[in-house]
């Protein structure tokens, strides 16, 4: 009788070392995976910044093209009738296209039917640094390097981190605190 108990709790013992490796292989298999995916996207992202870097370095030779002090590129597409510039604290109304250096449109207003209103403080440094610039009725074509964009975060699937972005920006209007137009 007592073997056979002993039996059974070495039984047990030995099931339970059993599932508990199995359980460890699975989860450094987990790890490994976790660590070779890490690898996969660190060569992605630093060949994305390196082709950002090379577009920006061929784009800022362009006619028309000015670069900010910030690395911010922009080329003026349309001068508006506007005589004040938006401020941090203030909202704007636009018309907007952005898309990758590979010519992929990740986000369009005019696709969706009507322009974005967004607090100038809340916007990608990049847009800060434009918009502070334009007149309502200016229309932009913005080259925003990645660290004045998302850096090495990846806001959504289409937009690959430390991706140099290309935004057309048309400034509609310039919006008080309260909502109200100041220009448009």
């Amino acid at each position: 009788m007592k073997k056979r108990t002993v039996f059974k709790h070495l039984g047990a013992v030995f099931c339970a070392c059993v599932l508990l490796v199995g359980c460890s292989d699975a989860q450094e298999e987990r790890q490994r995976e976790a660590f070779r995916q890490s690898l996969v996207d660190k060569a992605v992202n630093d060949d994305t910044r390196k082709q950002g870097d090379a577009f920006l370095a061929e784009n800022k030779e362009r006619d028309g093209i000015i670069e900010m002090p910030s690395g911010l590129q922009y080329r003026i597409l349309k001068t508006g009738d506007g005589h004040v510039s938006p401020s941090f604290d203030q909202a704007v109304v636009v018309h907007y296209q952005g898309r990758r250096i590979d010519g992929f449109v990740f986000d369009d207003t005019a696709q969706r039917g009507e322009p974005s209103v967004f607090p100038v403080n809340k916007v990608i440094r990049g847009w800060q640094q434009a918009l502070i610039k334009m007149h309502v009725g200016d229309q932009w074509e913005l080259y925003v390097p990645a660290d004045l964009a998302y850096g090495a975060t990846s806001p959504s699937t289409d937009i690959p981190a430390n991706s140099v972005l290309i935004f057309t920006v048309e400034l509609l209007d310039i919006q008080s605190h309260d909502g109200r137009s100041i220009e448009g």
